[in-house]
């Protein structure tokens, strides 16, 4: 009967961290690479006289480094505080036709360097072994510190698109948290909307015909908790 029953016992599942969640505070840093875009809406073509016939929005690859801080308010719903550095590059193709009939396709980058500062709320179910899920939600603010919206473009076709260097935007996302022997691994996928206008409008040909322009990034995370 003894022999039975720790044979029973080596089989059970045995958890690690099993007092991670006794501890109310966790500390830990994120790594992240995203894909950036811009999400543009255009004026009313009667609103200005140019010859533009379209303007695309090409996504380009970037990265995020991020500390990390967790309030453990109940054993399923923390409070998480990011300070974020994040690298986006995006790049808008402009489409103008020509007198002869010609097209003339020109890119601009439009590169931000954000110190983010993310407060975001998790759910995370009840652990099932040594792995749990969870949701995200939450707003940031972001300073660009590689703005440039004080350039000035004195030559129309060198021109830069200017944004702002600060910006209000939303997050929603979705991850797995793997309990391993010496701290906690998790993944995460999340999406980030750009809530303000950013928008410079100096009245050159490439900002004049946009009526505004937001932000957008989809960012895959690994994290790493104590």
């Amino acid at each position: 009967m003894t022999s039975l029953h720790a044979q029973k016992r080596s089989k059970e599942k045995i958890k690690n961290l099993s007092s991670f969640d006794l501890n109310p505070y966790h500390f830990g840093f994120i790594i992240s690479v995203n894909t950036s875009n811009l999400s543009i809406n255009l004026k009313d073509v009667r609103d200005f006289n140019d010859s533009l016939m379209s303007i695309q929005t090409i996504s380009q690859p970037g990265f995020n480094l991020g500390m990390l801080a967790s309030l453990d308010m109940t054993p399923n719903w923390h409070l998480r505080f990011i300070p974020t550095l994040t690298f986006e590059e995006r790049i808008l193709e402009y489409t103008f036709l020509e007198e002869d009939g010609d097209l003339d396709v020109l890119s601009k980058n439009v590169s931000s360097t954000f110190i983010d500062f993310p407060l975001l709320i998790k759910y995370r179910t009840n652990r099932i072994g040594n792995v749990a899920v969870y949701g995200i939600a939450g707003v940031a603010f972001s300073l660009d510190v590689a703005s440039q919206k004080d350039v000035n473009n004195n030559r129309e076709d060198e021109a830069i698109i200017k944004i702002d260097n600060t910006n209000y935007s939303g997050s929603l996302g979705v991850g797995l948290d793997f309990f391993l022997p010496y701290f906690k691994f998790g993944i995460e996928l999340k999406s980030n909307f750009g809530i303000k206008n950013l928008l410079i409008d100096d009245g050159t040909k490439f900002s004049d015909p946009i009526e505004s322009i937001n932000t957008r990034s989809f960012i895959i995370s690994f994290t790493f908790e104590g």
